[in-house]
């Protein structure tokens, strides 16, 4: 009943503009047993090729095997300069019955036994008929799995007491694309995965609240808050919980028998889920409840409509992260640290969910995005309009372009040197990317960008490339030289002012000083209180932002070849301040020349 008609279209229609992308449908049962904290599983699916490839292998992520001594995210976390401080050498501590393991027992191509061959958490599969474009088929796998101690997004007995945070925890299918697959190893980041439906049986002890992706079919046999019945034991030791996710690319859930389980409904109707044990500050909780709407109703308004009727916010992991239709948070913190990590999780079920770019090679399209979303979203709730919304963005990365350890935010994500160039990279930077090119392109042509990004990307995986696109297409400019520079070098962006012929000809010098080209807005002020922008766009965009104020004068083109650009000061009234940007939207990485006082 939730299936969303519009994507029985989305093939053809993507089809004909040249782009595809593979689906598949699963079916998981799943037997835990909590006692020791192991599961089994039978998984089948159906992979459709929608490429016009024939498939001739497949991989799938074995995700808990990363959770054991000297597995590649273990001697990463050991080796790195600054290590996250929730892994570090927990994982080279673990005692055996606290490992992490997913181990594949049987794998079937239409009733057909497979060789596989097993690399830690990547398996690579050997089709036994070639999947040839345009064509099905199904496989079928059954595997058990132990459940490690929590310490990196999922696990057991988490450090706030949740049982079970069940988070890339099964035998999940590689993404194939117009670029070939993407097995990455599990290291410490993630996400590209293929689209499709879930059903995910999950049988569990009968006192167990479970709560995550999809719909719950069966809230008469369980209880637990789901349904108005009086559920009655039976004698039953178990429950089957029975989830439906359509349109997802992954499938996560959470479990604990103390849960309290509230539900709020926004104003777009979509229910919201809350999980949450009872040594949390439960007024927190229940004051994020009315937030949370909020949250949802500034996403849907800003970006587009939520497309499922339900969303989950659990306390779970070790953190924040997100998944499809759900995150997991903890819950013991501040309330504006809690509204925080909500607003974050919940912008990235835009950012990653429905709009799901290659976490692992363009992170700052997920994390920078969501950063920019988070902070506008935080001030909409409280009820605050900063001059300068995204100025602790910006300060972040100002620490990284002057740390010497930037790396080009084409790197992939498990290759920084350091785990603060790839999250200042990432989120920062990645936010000041959006923010700066409300400057370039002007504020009401980003907004449109984002909304027409959503309307022509979501369900799909869109890349840099296609976000610059569709920049150019709502401004009417061209932006290559942008996206270059930004995102694929280390280039900086810094200007000067030479204002020592200003009192004899009112003539004004910039310079350029770093590589990076950008236009720029000068601010000329007077001593009767007025003031002009003089706008010089760069030739690369082969156009100008447009203003809405009188004060502006717009200058020739400067051209990138040329370090100067000189202009003169219209009028003869008194100057008493000239200022480059006084927006403070450059990200120009040495402001002390930007603005001169005139006595």
């Amino acid at each position: 009943m939730y299936r969303l008609v519009f994507f029985l279209l989305f093939s053809q229609i993507s089809n004909s503009q040249g782009y595809w992308q593979q689906h598949v449908d699963y079916k998981m049962d799943i037997k835990v047993n909590v006692n020791d904290f192991t599961y089994t599983g039978e998984q089948e699916l159906i992979y459709t090729n929608n490429s016009p490839d024939t498939i001739k292998k497949v991989y799938y992520h074995l995700f808990f095997n990363a959770f054991k001594p000297n597995s590649q995210m273990d001697i990463r976390s050991r080796t790195i300069k600054d290590p996250d401080s929730r892994v570090g050498s927990r994982i080279v501590a673990l005692e055996e019955k606290d490992f992490g393991d997913l181990s594949v027992k049987s794998l079937k191509q239409d009733g057909q036994d497979l060789i596989y061959d097993v690399n830690e958490t990547i398996l690579l599969a050997r089709l036994n008929k070639p999947l040839l474009p345009g064509k099905k088929t199904k496989l079928s796998m059954s595997f058990d799995a132990q459940i490690p101690l929590q310490i990196r997004r999922s696990g057991k007995i988490s450090k706030e007491g949740v049982d079970l945070t069940m988070t890339q925890w099964f035998p999940k299918l590689a993404e194939f694309d117009f670029e070939g697959w993407h097995p990455n190893p599990y290291i410490g980041r993630e996400f590209h995965g293929v689209w499709g439906d879930y059903l995910v049986n999950i049988t569990i002890d009968k006192d167990y609240v479970v709560g995550g992706t999809g719909y719950l079919q069966n809230p008469h046999e369980i209880g637990h808050g789901y349904s108005n019945k009086s559920i009655k034991d039976n004698g039953k030791e178990t429950n089957t919980w029975k989830f439906y996710a359509p349109d997802v690319h992954d499938f996560a859930w959470a479990a604990d028998p103390e849960y309290i389980h509230d539900i709020k409904k926004s104003e777009s109707g979509v229910d919201l889920h809350f999980f949450y044990k009872p040594d949390v500050n439960i007024s927190d909780w229940k004051k994020l409840q009315n937030d949370a709407v909020l949250l949802l109703k500034f996403f849907e308004e800003n970006i587009g409509p939520y497309p499922w009727k339900q969303y989950s916010i659990i306390q779970g992991g070790d953190g924040g992260m997100e998944y499809a239709m759900c995150t997991m948070i903890t819950g013991l913190r501040s309330y504006a640290s809690l509204l925080g990590v909500t607003a974050h999780e919940m912008s990235h079920i835009w950012f990653q969910h429905l709009l799901a770019t290659n976490e692992a090679k363009h992170a700052w399209m997920d994390e920078g995005f969501t950063e920019y979303m988070t902070t506008l979203s935080e001030n909409y709730v409280n009820n605050k309009n900063p001059d300068f919304p995204h100025k602790s963005s910006y300060d972040r990365y100002y620490l990284l372009a002057g740390s010497g350890l930037e790396q080009a935010q084409t790197t992939h994500s498990d290759r920084y040197d350091y785990n603060f160039a790839y999250v200042a990279s990432a989120y920062s930077k990645g936010s000041v990317f959006l923010a700066q090119l409300g400057y370039v392109i002007g504020d009401e042509n980003l907004k449109k960008t984002l909304k027409r990004y959503y309307e022509e990307f979501k369900f799909k995986h869109p890349s840099p490339n296609d976000f610059k696109r569709i920049a150019e297409k709502v401004s009417d400019l061209e932006l290559e030289w942008y996206l270059n520079d930004w995102t694929r070098t280390n280039h900086k962006i810094d200007y000067g002012l030479d204002i020592s012929s200003l009192v004899f000809d009112r003539s004004i010098t910039v310079k350029r000083k770093a590589r990076m080209p950008m236009p720029i807005e000068i601010e000329v002020s007077f001593a009767d209180g007025s003031a002009d922008i003089y706008y010089i766009p760069t030739d690369l965009m082969h156009g100008n932002k447009k203003f809405y104020s009188k004060n502006i004068f717009y200058m020739d083109p400067w051209t990138w070849t040329s370090p100067d650009y000189e202009f003169v000061v219209e009028g003869d009234k008194k100057i008493i301040k000239v200022e480059i940007d006084p927006s403070k939207r450059i990200a120009d990485v040495n402001q002390f020349d930007n603005s001169f006082e005139i006595d």
